[in-house]
Formats: C-alpha cells, sequence, structure tokens
C-alpha cells in the first residue's frame, strides 16, 4: 500500500526514529501507526527513539577532501556530551559518515540516513547511527553538512581542534594562502566572501536598527542618514571576509592580502558543533530537590 508523507512524519514526531525507518515499519504494518510503533520497539529501534528527543548539541566537525582537489565536504555529527565526543566509536562514525557524504548526491540529511553506510554494505547510516545510541546511551545526529562538487578552484580546508571546520575554494594563490584564509574564516567567522553577497534584506533591518539607535540619540535630522551609511561601511567590513582585517596581520585587510597575490574567494563554508542549538540550562541541585519533593 502507498504510505503518505504525513503518516511517515507523525511517526517520526513521535518515535524520533529515521524516515526510512518509519517508513519500512509502515509498510510492514499496512499503515498501522500503533502497530509501527510496536513493531520498532520489538527491533530494538525505540531504546534509540527514546533519546532522540535529548538535545545534542556537542559532537565533531569532520572535513574530507576529495583526492583530486574537485570536491569536498564538512559536516557535523552531534551527541549529547563531550565525554562521547572523543569515544573512538563515535569519532569512527563521524568519519565514516562524512566519507560517505563525500561520495555520495545526496541532497539532505534523510537521503544520507537512508543510504548504506559504505559501497556494498547492507547497513545503512540509520542503522549504524541506531546501533551506535543502543552503544553509547546518547543521542547521536547527523545534523547538517556542505559539499563542494567540480571545482573551478582549488580547495583548501581547516579544522580547529574537533569543533570548527571551514572549506574554501580559491582562484589562484597558492597552499600556504588558502591554509591562511581558511584559518582566518575559523578564527573571524566571516557572514560572506563581499559586500555583494550580503542578502538585501539583512541590510535592509541593519540599516533600520541603526537609523533608530541614531534618532534615538537624539541627533539632528540632517546627518541621520551620513551616521547611518557610516555605521553600515563598519558593518559591512565587520562581516565580510574580504573586509576584516587579516589575522595574522591585522594592518592589512583580506582584500589587500588577496590582491597581492592575484587571488580570489570563489566560496567557502564554516560549520561550528552546536551552532543554533537552543541548550537547556539544567541545575544539578533543583533536579534533585525536585525528585526529593515528588517523592
Amino acid at each position: 500500500m502507498a504510505i503518505s508523507a504525513s503518516l511517515v512524519k507523525e511517526l517520526r514526531e513521535r518515535t524520533g526514529a529515521g524516515m526510512m525507518e518509519c517508513k519500512k515499519a509502515l509498510l510492514e504494518t499496512d499503515g498501522d501507526i500503533e502497530a509501527a510503533i510496536e513493531l520498532m520497539r520489538k527491533t530494538g529501534q525505540a531504546k534509540a527513539a527514546k533519546k532522540a528527543g535529548r538535545i545534542a548539541a556537542e559532537g565533531v566537525i569532520v572535513v574530507k577532501l576529495a583526492a583530486d582537489n574537485k570536491g569536498a565536504v564538512v559536516a557535523e555529527i552531534n551527541c549529547e556530551t563531550d565525554f562521547v565526543a572523543k569515544d573512538a566509536s563515535f569519532a569512527a562514525f563521524a568519519d565514516v559518515v562524512a566519507e560517505r557524504l563525500l561520495a555520495s548526491d545526496a541532497e539532505s540529511v534523510d537521503e544520507v540516513l537512508g543510504g548504506p553506510l559504505r559501497d556494498g554494505d547492507p547497513t545503512t547510516v540509520e542503522q549504524a547511527r541506531e546501533s551506535l545510541v543502543a552503544k553509547l546511551g546518547e543521542n547521536i545526529a547527523v545534523r547538517r553538512f556542505v559539499r563542494y562538487r567540480s571545482a573551478a578552484g582549488s580547495l583548501y580546508s581547516y579544522r580547529h581542534g574537533v569543533r570548527i571546520g571551514v572549506l574554501i575554494e580559491l582562484e589562484a594563490g597558492d597552499v600556504a594562502l588558502g591554509k591562511d584564509l581558511a584559518m582566518h574564516i575559523a578564527a573571524s567567522n566571516p557572514l560572506c566572501v563581499a559586500s555583494g553577497d550580503v542578502a538585501p534584506e539583512t541590510l535592509e533591518k541593519e540599516r533600520e536598527i541603526y537609523r533608530a539607535q541614531v534618532a534615538a540619540s537624539g541627533k539632528p535630522e540632517n546627518i541621520i542618514d551620513k551616521i547611518v551609511e557610516g555605521r553600515m561601511r563598519k558593518y559591512l567590513e565587520e562581516v565580510t571576509l574580504v573586509g576584516q582585517p587579516f589575522v595574522k596581520d591585522p594592518e592589512i585587510t583580506v582584500a589587500t592580502l588577496l590582491s597581492r597575490s592575484g587571488a580570489r574567494v570563489l566560496r567557502f563554508a564554516r560549520l561550528e558543533v552546536g551552532e543554533g542549538i537552543e541548550r537547556r540550562s539544567e541545575n544539578f541541585a533543583d533536579e534533585v530537590m525536585a525528585q526529593v519533593r515528588g517523592a
């Protein structure tokens, strides 16, 4: 029978399991969602599902470059604690997932999870993830990735420990420049390459904020626009790669550094573990007291 996307979505929300596992369970139970949940519990997926609601904000960033330097991937694999992030089994899983991402054409995390862990291996990435959840006792997630294909320029990478990873595609320049720029991006976290890459809505939002700030300060109306534009120029210097002072020589900008080498940055990607994940603020003493009161 045909299984609707909405039914798969509901089962995912109720179990926390992967899309492919939910669809398979629904097919085996003729679309009966309660029977599918029971089946998933019987087959050992329930343990992983129970942990799926936990916040996984720790983990590692993995960076892989293709041997021909025409492709690369940077990926974030999450777990719940720094302790598990250092576990050899977790590190090995993250490395294999990154290799799979580099080799595959998957466009989404769900596609990756439903695909094989390795060529010729019947085990899916999702099955390997669930096995690791059962082994380590924490929620584990393949959160996101950026993949470059058919690079016109040269690709370079940098990984700061295991928490920050950078890819950069450079036209002209050399290995030393590529590495320096990747390290700069890791440290300075630019929003984009140049001012023309900043979304118009972002610029308008910043301009409105600056205008409100200047107006509230009591400045004369006839100089407000001039002050706002000055702040916008400063903002663009701060958020664009080419506008930032170069970390190894703050006396020059990245734009000057590139000009001296006759090089140009085509694109870059920077991932940091836990970016954008809202972490729970937990107080152990309060938790114990709540349990005592409940008892």
